[in-house]
């Protein structure tokens, strides 16, 4: 992604805001679904509710009502002012708006409600899966889907109990749908690099949350909740809530998780919050293949490349990725592929709509979960590693790991 091109700059600060209770608005990016995915009038509409309505979850909003084959009929959100920001804006009834922590629990009692779209703070998703699937309701879940090894454990059963229970359970991963991926990777998988070498991975962009530095300054609970994306615990700091992007394509052009990972990182630049604002981590896969990270979160003054970025080193050619850009092999058996400049809307677009034909089409094997349990699980090694300077294996989280816990004393339920 080239930070000089206005598009693609714009996508990756909207990339950066995805929100619960920051208000950060997202007008700048579009809200026409492609006319290829919109559903005709008369098609059956689904009753969707959104839990979470900042800039991210009004944004998607709206993309679920351009898509035809939904109706945005309930919203959920601790603050009021969102909510109702979100309900004006979205025309839902005062009726369905729902404040708390405890207020998407009332939504997801409506008998009428079909579906819910969770774009909260990862802190929360876990819960709000399992509520809603125990509801009864089809689950459209924001990326990542927890910040720690028991919350990914739980997402992954509720994707397990949604399919035995008939409900579609969809992870919102905007790579994962775009067309130049797909291709590029399948020809890894069957060959088209040879074999593997070794792997790069990089997700270097400036600093977002700006709008949120003066609440997480003040130290108040509900505060503290607005300033989210500036918090480790509620956003899973910026290696598992933002960097999952590029770990993810990792995971995915691997097919299988890291077995080791070493890495370091800090506080460098920011002086804010309690995320840090760069990680680096080298991941150890079968084979003795490595994969090395990077992440920054702060002015780069011009450097380049820009953006979320995966390169894969093979004995017959090279992967080259990136979020917004181009996608090819180079080598013995190229891929031309192409660039996908509005991967950021275009992939949410893609993804709404393939949630709602699994529904329709009752198709419950609800495959993109278990994949980003994986990615979601990659980062949290990585995170691990990291803040504790040493090798972490695989092994030693899954059997070691601990809920991470945040005081929320203060908050209204």
């Amino acid at each position: 992604m080239n930070p000089s091109h206005p598009q693609q700059r714009s996508q990756l600060k909207v990339l950066n805001r995805r929100v619960f209770g920051s208000g950060v608005a997202a007008a700048s990016i579009g809200l026409i679904a492609a006319p290829a995915l919109a559903q005709t009038s008369n098609a059956p509409k689904l009753r969707l509710g959104v839990i979470g309505c900042g800039g991210r979850g009004t944004w998607i909003a709206k993309l679920f009502a351009a898509h035809g084959g939904y109706e945005v009929v309930a919203a959920a959100d601790y603050f009021e002012d969102r909510v109702n920001s979100f309900g004006d804006a979205l025309k839902v009834s005062a009726s369905r708006r729902h404040t708390g922590l405890s207020g998407y629990k009332k939504m997801l009692d409506d008998p009428h409600l079909d579906a819910v779209a969770i774009e909260s703070p990862p802190y929360f998703h876990p819960q709000q899966a399992e509520d809603a699937v125990e509801a009864g309701k089809h689950v459209y879940l924001a990326k990542p889907i927890a910040v720690d090894v028991p919350g990914c454990k739980s997402v992954e059963q509720s994707g397990k109990k949604a399919t035995a229970k008939g409900l579609c359970f969809l992870v919102d991963f905007q790579t994962r749908a775009n067309t130049y991926f797909q291709e590029a990777i399948k020809q890894v998988h069957e060959g088209a690099v040879g074999k593997f070498a070794f792997g790069e991975s990089t997700y270097h962009a400036g600093i977002p949350w700006k709008g949120q530095i003066v609440a997480a300054a003040s130290g108040t609970p509900e505060d503290q909740l607005r300033a989210w994306g500036l918090n480790r615990i509620l956003s899973g700091d910026i290696i598992t809530e933002q960097n999952i992007h590029t770990l993810d394509v990792a995971s995915w052009i691997m097919n299988a998780a890291p077995e080791s990972a070493f890495g370091t990182g800090g506080q460098k630049v920011r002086d804010f919050g309690s995320c840090w604002d760069t990680f680096s981590v080298i991941f150890n896969y079968a084979d003795n293949i490595g994969i090395t990270f990077s992440s920054r979160q702060f002015d780069g003054h011009g450097s380049e490349p820009e953006g979320i970025r995966n390169r894969m080193f093979g004995s017959e050619g090279v992967l080259e990725t990136a979020y917004g850009g181009q996608v090819q092999i180079r080598g013995e058996h190229a891929y031309e592929g192409g660039s996908s400049p509005g991967i950021f809307k275009e992939g949410a677009v893609t993804n709404i709509a393939t949630f709602y034909d699994q529904i329709q089409n009752k198709d419950c094997s609800n495959s993109t979960v278990p994949e980003s349990v994986r990615s979601n699980l990659t980062t949290i090694l990585g995170r691990t590693a990291a803040y504790q300077g040493r090798v972490v294996t695989w092994k030693e989280i899954m059997q070691n790991a601990e809920p991470w816990l945040i005081n929320l004393t203060g908050l209204k339920t």
